[in-house]
């Protein structure tokens, strides 16, 4: 089946074919490890998860390196504050950023790059920009000369006087223009740094990402994904960086871009501050229903986040896990899970995961309506298949309805009692069934009486 995947760089669906069918490659802007990350910071490993699957099961090979960024200005100012070293703070975040991605369930990518391990890289590949005519030195800085490189801006699509009157352009006066950006800058001696031909100092945030990628990927990549808040200026500077200090090589044949979370109406950013942390979401809510709700939009669109969202992904993934529960009896055999066609080719068409979800969906409704055994076990055998793909149903049905033994759940399980109460005196039948309902799937029996309506633990 044809992979096709849309491509920022031509804005368009394209067939994807790597340049090595035998090993794809595929790098992932990483989180910089000053604090924790948000939801939003989440969406983009989850949904390129599910890519980095496709890509294995299609190509056999997939080399997936996904960065830490250790190294930053604001890791200084954390560090600073807290009075530690900067990888008391960055190995703290980065620990925490590591289990938040395990919880979700995102298999560990083949490459994790960190920032500081690879400064012999990042100023060989300056020197190699020195060299071309494409950076220059001035006052203890390097600087990237955007107007040498004819192709700025074909990524963003902007002119690059709007991309300069847009963008946080530091003024200063060892610049040849305004728009330069900085490869390396000097650093005090309160401040990390490393010798270099241009004095101690630090690298820029682009050249990082560059040096990584090209020392663990090579000098031209298949795929390059990121949020597509990163367009500009981060990765139109990755772009020029690499195919200047690589002699006009390609550096990313495919651009693949995600769309930012929503919260009130407003993109999620630490620095307006309608953040939801994603260490304290994995404490509240089941995090495979994280997962579904951060597959449940198609992500190149922006996703609304929402307490209404969590609720409906846990009631999906207990009707689900329900079906399974009710096919436990039913013995699936030692054969690998088939790969349910309508699924995977939801997938295969630019990663349509809201029609993967549906197909899910349908392939529990199939599940309980078989009769037979031989029914049975193939409805069940494509329903695990699908989740597989998706990176869900990845657990016993026993194992997810027992997360309900905490209070937190308890809570939730009398809510929605209160709402069926609610729905039967307002004559709303069919709601106050489908409260039941969703109530029987997660292992609630409810017992009616004039006294009102209590609930029990099925079994």
């Amino acid at each position: 089946m044809q992979l096709r995947l849309h491509n920022s760089l031509s804005r368009q669906v394209e067939d994807f074919a790597p340049l090595d069918p035998d090993n794809v490659t595929m790098y992932l802007c990483g989180p910089t490890v000053y604090s924790y990350v948000h939801i939003g910071n989440a969406r983009g490993p989850v949904v390129f998860d599910v890519l980095a699957g496709l890509l294995r099961r299609d190509f056999g090979g997939l080399t997936y390196a996904r960065n830490i960024t250790d190294v930053d200005d604001k890791i200084n100012a954390a560090a600073k504050e807290a009075g530690a070293p900067i990888s008391t703070i960055t190995d703290k975040y980065t620990a925490i950023y590591r289990e938040d991605m395990r919880r979700l369930g995102v298999t560990p990518q083949d490459v994790e790059p960190h920032a500081t391990e690879h400064m012999p890289q990042i100023i060989t590949m300056i020197e190699q920009l020195i060299e071309s005519g494409h950076a220059y030195a001035a006052e203890g800085h390097v600087l990237f000369s955007v107007s040498s490189y004819g192709d700025y801006g074909r990524l963003s699509r902007r002119p690059v006087e709007d991309m300069i009157a847009g963008a946080r352009v530091e003024v200063a006066p060892y610049k040849r223009d305004p728009g330069d950006f900085v490869l390396w800058k000097p650093s005090t001696d309160d401040l990390p740094g490393w010798e270099s031909p241009w004095g101690r100092g630090r690298p820029g945030w682009h050249i990082e990402c560059s040096a990584m990628a090209a020392a663990h990927l090579g000098e031209t990549i298949d795929i390059h994904a990121g949020g597509n808040d990163l367009i500009f200026p981060h990765h139109e500077n990755e772009v020029a960086q690499s195919v200047c200090a690589h002699g006009g090589k390609p550096f990313a044949r495919f651009w693949l871009h995600n769309g930012m979370l929503n919260m009130g109406g407003a993109k999620m950013s630490k620095s307006v501050g309608n953040v939801s942390q994603l260490h304290e979401l994995l404490d509240m809510h089941p995090p495979e229903a994280l997962r579904l709700a951060l597959l449940s939009a198609h992500y190149r669109q922006p996703l609304d986040w929402s307490d209404a969202l969590i609720e409906q992904s846990v009631r999906t993934i207990d009707r689900l896990y329900g079906t399974l529960r009710d096919l436990a009896d039913v013995d699936i055999g030692p054969d690998p899970l088939p790969i349910p066609e309508a699924i995977d080719a939801a997938l295969h068409d630019d990663l349509n995961t809201p029609t993967a979800l549906a197909e899910l969906a349908a392939l529990a409704t199939a599940a309980r309506k078989a009769e037979s055994e031989d029914d049975k076990r193939e409805a069940k055998r494509a329903l695990l298949g699908g989740g597989a793909l998706l990176g869900l149903l990845q657990q016993a049905p026993a194992d997810w309805f027992q997360r309900g033994s905490d209070d937190m759940d308890a809570a939730r399980i009398d809510a929605l009692l209160e709402e069926r109460t609610a729905a039967r005196a307002a004559k709303d039948f069919a709601r106050a069934d489908a409260i039941r309902d969703e109530l029987t799937a997660m292992g609630i029996v409810i017992e009616d009486s004039a006294d009102g309506a209590r609930w029990k633990r099925a079994g």
